[in-house]
């Protein structure tokens, strides 16, 4: 027996979204085609039609008021933030600074999980751009052409905070991943380790990674030393991840004595893969991690790690979006605002 057809979604106000789409054109006297325009892409159509439309809307109820209203003004009292993930405690911060400055002001604030992929972080953009929000901050600093291109013509001011850029969308508020990373190589390099590791996350298409390689590579020619592919490692997050990575480095180059993991939870993980193969730290090997979490200061031993001012760059991204959009500031902003080596006895 064949199954009956599932009913079609109905909207709250009654009738398909197709017939009441429909319905709209009709009474426009325009097409489907230049509705769904007016709805979800306004700048392809004039504002004589964007207003015709958006009285049959509010007429027949088409649309949620919000949406309707958003067809006769710029912008909503929404910011837009993307990050890489909202499960990694490290955002935590910096999404509680922008928070604070935003609701102070009476914005609200949307916060969308990009995953690693560009492509994801595109689909995010394009969500909230069609919600009309007053303005966006990306974590990333590389984007795909096609996102470049939406906020370019969305003309909405945007902050970008996960590095510090030299070639912004607009303004950038952050630290650099490269002076980071070079500063904690030679760091080491002084406290006497001559065999240094580097294990990042995959940096295919996370810039900040490769940043931070960059900066480890800069610290060893500075030091008249050659970089060593055996010493360069990436893996995908997660505490097994630097686990394996510590011991496939300690096993197979057994002159390595300090591996510098540019991501805390890889080296978490190294610390508690040291501690279960009784391997000493520092004595066997030294580890140094890229960001203060608090876990870092609880393993066995507690971790030498490169501290980032993640509520300051949350505050200040806010700030400097919210005088974009009133009009405050004309000029693009590019704010650093510095890292700091935390000594501690994992090295």
């Amino acid at each position: 027996m064949a199954k009956p057809s599932e009913p079609k979604r109905k909207k709250r106000n009654g009738g398909t979204t197709t017939s009441r789409m429909r319905d709209v054109a009709r009474k426009a006297g325009v097409s489907v085609m230049t509705v769904s325009r007016a709805l979800n892409d306004p700048d392809k159509v004039s504002k004589e039609m964007r207003l015709k439309v958006r009285a049959v809307v509010d007429e027949i109820g088409y649309v949620p008021n919000r949406l309707a209203r958003s067809l006769s003004s710029n912008r909503s009292n929404l910011l837009g933030l993307i990050v890489p993930s909202i499960r990694n405690s490290l955002f935590a911060e910096t999404i509680k600074g922008i928070s604070d400055v935003a609701s102070g002001n009476g914005y609200r604030l949307m916060i969308a999980d990009s995953g690693p992929g560009l492509h994801e972080e595109e689909e995010a953009i394009t969500a909230f751009l069609q919600q009309r929000v007053a303005g966006l901050v990306l974590h990333n600093t590389s984007h795909t052409a096609n996102a470049i291109e939406m906020i370019g013509k969305a003309g909405i001011p945007v902050v970008e905070n996960g590095n510090l850029t030299s070639t912004p969308l607009d303004s950038v508020v952050s630290y650099s991943n490269y002076e980071a990373a070079r500063a904690m190589t030679l760091h080491l390099a002084r406290m006497g380790y001559k065999q240094i590791a580097f294990v990042s996350l995959v940096r295919r298409e996370n810039d900040r990674a490769r940043e931070r390689l960059r900066g480890y590579l800069a610290a060893l020619k500075e030091l008249g030393r050659k970089p060593d592919d055996a010493l360069i490692l990436e893996r995908p997050p997660g505490f097994s991840a630097g686990a394996e990575a510590v011991m496939h480095l300690v096993e197979s180059v057994p002159q390595v004595d300090a591996i510098f993991f540019a991501g805390d939870v890889l080296a978490v993980g190294a610390a508690l893969e040291c501690q279960r193969r009784g391997w000493k730290v520092p004595g066997r090997v030294a580890l140094a991690s890229f960001d203060d979490l608090d876990i870092l200061r609880h393993v066995n031993p507690p971790l030498t790690t490169i501290r980032l001012p993640r509520y300051e760059i949350g505050r200040r991204s806010a700030e400097c979006l919210l005088d974009r959009i009133a009009g405050r500031a004309t000029e693009r902003v590019s704010l650093d605002l510095k890292f700091e080596i935390i000594q501690r006895e994992s090295a």
